[in-house]
């Protein structure tokens, strides 16, 4: 069965009932198993600045962002990323700001500004003037996403 992970589940699925298919638990427990976010430089064929962690979450995408970014602080960035909410986080968007010395004002989450919702924070980061910026693969194209083959 496609889309299946090899991992237990939390919870037992609950019953066929007339009418109704079994409905199995969607959480699962990890055991250990760990994330790896990477770059992968499409000229080279290298993997750059790889990062392995317990979790994927915005935080952690920042983080490996900025551990890319450290690798060199100067040189412009082009990140080639699907449509994450992670790749489009408020963590993302001050990261960037703080990086490409941005100093307005980014707004509030989900209030105003910058950071007011995920199409305004997408906008930001795929602004042509900065010199750390994304491009969003279209949705169901995971076969452009590099990393990802």
């Amino acid at each position: 069965m496609t889309q299946r992970w090899p991992l237990p589940r939390a919870a037992p699925p609950l019953p066929m009932q007339p009418g109704l298919v079994e409905h199995p638990e969607y959480a699962y427990l990890r055991h250990g198993t760990q994330c790896l976010i990477a770059n992968f430089d499409v000229a080279t064929g290298a993997v750059v600045a790889p990062t392995v962690g317990p979790s994927r979450t915005e935080e952690d995408f920042a983080g490996h962002i900025a551990h890319t970014l450290a690798t060199d602080p100067e040189a412009p960035w082009l990140f080639i990323v699907d449509q994450l909410t992670m790749h489009k986080s408020e963590a993302l968007v001050r990261l960037v700001a703080e990086a490409c010395g941005i100093k307005e004002d980014l707004g509030e989450k989900e209030q105003r500004g910058i950071l007011q919702s995920m199409p305004t924070r997408a906008e930001c980061l795929r602004d042509v003037s900065h010199r750390i910026r994304f491009l969003y693969t279209p949705k169901h194209t995971s076969w452009l996403n590099q990393i990802e083959l």
